[in-house]
């Protein structure tokens, strides 16, 4: 494997991230991790500045895995697996890189005089609390010391585990602005197995929002990724938001699936095995490139905003986000057909 290419913006323009000799290769006979293999390396730096090119909302992340046991087939993160001459298919999903040094790294960071106590967001590339965190822990000392230093932070996870460090997350809303965001995309269960096989179901996500909520740490949802075809129906977006609602989160955001190169290719190898009837349709949605036509994503962005409003998720509405009413006896009006021309809006992460 590469590991000496690896820096911390996966150029060769800075000095590796670790190195070949600093790597141990562990696997575990449990139920839990069998099949997985974990390496464990001593990371260089821990602190990652955002591409300038990059679409997010925000400059300086912590991750500390590379790899995901979540496995959903389209995670954007694949390509990065690459850089390390591992594959970006099941290896993405069972080679897992641990920085078991993260949250030591992160403590000398933070306390260095050139950083100047900015933004730092969690789980933008791969899942903090995957499963490796109930084996690894490193998220406590992480936390620990974010809050030590009073830095703001944010996370986004599908992982049931964050409710572990329940009470760090209240010490570090006491000192510093923090957020939460649980990532829902849908409520299908079938279609769940099939996509996100590796992780906790819409449910448990869903009881994450809630628990986080009645414990006083406003939780939104980032419902994503809305999968075409497969989830973006009226009726399914409906249901997702009502779903949403009636755990307390404190807003929605939509994301529109997007395909990079690496989740690309795996995405289409299981769409293939489970949905063939639907690749001419992908090949067209997604001819100009990683991301759905801007009149698609608006429709959907649209779509989820009014459901939000009528059942009081977030700033679409001035009613309480806990007030859930009834569904209408009437269906809801079907989809327009996919290919109806609509004028394109930018969807940005909020």
């Amino acid at each position: 494997m590469r590991w000496d290419n690896l820096t911390r913006d996966d150029t060769a323009a800075t000095p590796a991230l670790f190195a070949a000799d600093a790597v141990t290769t562990r696997t575990f006979d449990t139920p839990e991790f069998r099949g997985i293999t974990f390496h464990e390396i001593r990371a260089r730096s821990i602190i990652n500045r955002v591409p300038g090119a990059s679409r997010m909302p925000f400059e300086w992340t912590v991750n500390p895995y590379r790899g995901c046991t979540h496995a959903c087939v389209y995670c954007f993160a694949r390509k990065t697996h690459s850089y390390l001459d591992l594959d970006t298919g099941t290896g993405f999903d069972s080679q897992i890189v641990v920085k078991t040094n993260a949250p030591e790294l992160l403590r000398r960071e933070l306390a260095s005089r050139r950083w100047t106590g900015e933004h730092i967001a969690m789980g933008t590339n791969v899942d903090c609390y995957q499963r490796a965190e109930g084996r690894y822990q490193l998220m406590p000392g992480i936390l620990t010391a974010l809050v030590e230093r009073a830095n703001p932070f944010s996370i986004l996870t599908k992982g049931t585990l964050i409710l572990r460090d329940l009470e760090l997350l209240r010490r570090a809303s006491r000192v510093t602005d923090i957020g939460v965001s649980v990532s829902v995309g849908f409520t299908d269960g079938e279609l769940w197995r099939t996509v996100e096989p590796g992780t906790p179901s819409p449910e448990r996500r869903l009881d994450v929002v809630r628990t986080l909520s009645s414990h006083g740490i406003p939780c939104g949802v980032l419902m994503a990724p809305v999968i075409p075809f497969l989830s973006d129906s009226p009726e399914q977006l409906r249901a997702t938001v009502r779903a949403i609602a009636e755990a307390g989160a404190s807003s929605v955001t939509p994301l529109v699936l997007h395909l990079r190169p690496g989740a690309r290719e795996w995405f289409t190898a299981w769409l293939t095995h489970h949905h063939p009837r639907l690749l001419r349709r992908y090949d067209a949605l997604y001819e100009g490139g990683s991301y759905a036509p801007k009149w698609y994503q608006r429709r959907i962005t649209g779509m989820v905003h009014d459901f939000a409003a009528e059942y009081g998720v977030g700033p679409y509405a001035s009613g309480t986000h806990r007030n859930v009413r009834e569904e209408p006896d009437a269906r809801p009006e079907e989809a327009p057909d996919a290919r109806a021309d609509s004028p394109p809006a930018q969807l940005s992460l909020l």
